[in-house]
């Protein structure tokens, strides 16, 4: 007879879990531990990791539903294909126009999705490689986001703590959001080797008419030859980058 106790009993209600919530059910605490058979306190840590790794979210009543990473990724309602194709010409362009590597990115809870890129044509650039679930605090593009964000909205992002990042100076919510408060002021991020070493960053992000931020484009610039003299020319190619990008998508969805 086969062996019917899973190899790995943490993994299997996990996915028990993960598995109700992909098929639309909404869960709370009780209702988790009730089905998996376990303590409330078993329940919410695997509720909670699910929700750290983006599989879920907990809504205002607690309740949690089934997370952007298992949902079809959209860009102001616009699949992040469709989105990808629209955007790729501008990132092209400003790449052209910089020489340095272009990103594109969109943000799910606390990290960055990594959405289409442009390597650049200085020698020596930041090769435009997909990046992946880095920790939104870190890094230019993810500052620029969480910038436009209120203070309720921070608690509710970071509920679980910050990630784990290579080299941030910032190390809990507090100082997290005296940071972007400089931030949001001055229209524009930077990251200096926070998120990969030797790589330096500078990010814009765009915002609906609701001042809710949408996505952030940045350059990737080899910590070499930054230069923080040339910041205001990097921001102002992506602002125009970011104003052409919802230019094209406001015809798009018109």
């Amino acid at each position: 007879m086969a062996n019917s106790t899973p190899p790995i009993e943490s993994l299997h209600r996990g996915l028990v879990l993960l598995r109700e919530l992909r098929d639309g059910r909404v869960l709370g605490v009780k209702d988790a531990a009730e089905l998996l058979g376990v303590a409330p306190s078993t329940a919410h840590r695997l509720l909670t990791a699910l929700c750290f790794d983006g599989f879920a979210i907990q809504d205002r009543d607690r309740q949690y539903r089934l997370g952007p990473e298992l949902r079809p990724e959209r860009v102001r309602g616009m699949d992040v294909d469709e989105f990808r194709t629209l955007v790729h010409p501008v990132i092209d362009r400003l790449s052209k126009t910089v020489g340095e590597t272009v990103h594109v990115w969109v943000r799910q809870g606390p990290l960055l999705r990594w959405v289409d890129g442009v390597e650049g044509t200085a020698p020596a650039h930041v090769p435009s490689d997909r990046w992946d679930r880095v920790p939104a605090y870190a890094s230019a593009a993810g500052k620029a986001l969480l910038s436009e964000l209120n203070g309720k909205q921070l608690e509710k992002v970071f509920a679980g703590g910050l990630p784990p990042a290579r080299a941030s100076h910032i190390t809990n919510l507090a100082s997290l959001k005296r940071h972007l408060q400089a931030v949001r002021t001055r229209g524009y991020a930077i990251s200096i080797e926070e998120s990969a070493q030797g790589v330096d960053g500078v990010a814009v992000c765009s915002k609906d008419s609701l001042g809710r931020p949408i996505f952030a484009i940045s350059l990737a610039i080899p910590s070499s030859r930054f230069e923080r003299g040339r910041v205001p020319d990097y921001v102002e190619a992506l602002r125009y980058a970011v104003e052409q990008t919802e230019e094209a998508l406001g015809a798009r969805t018109a």
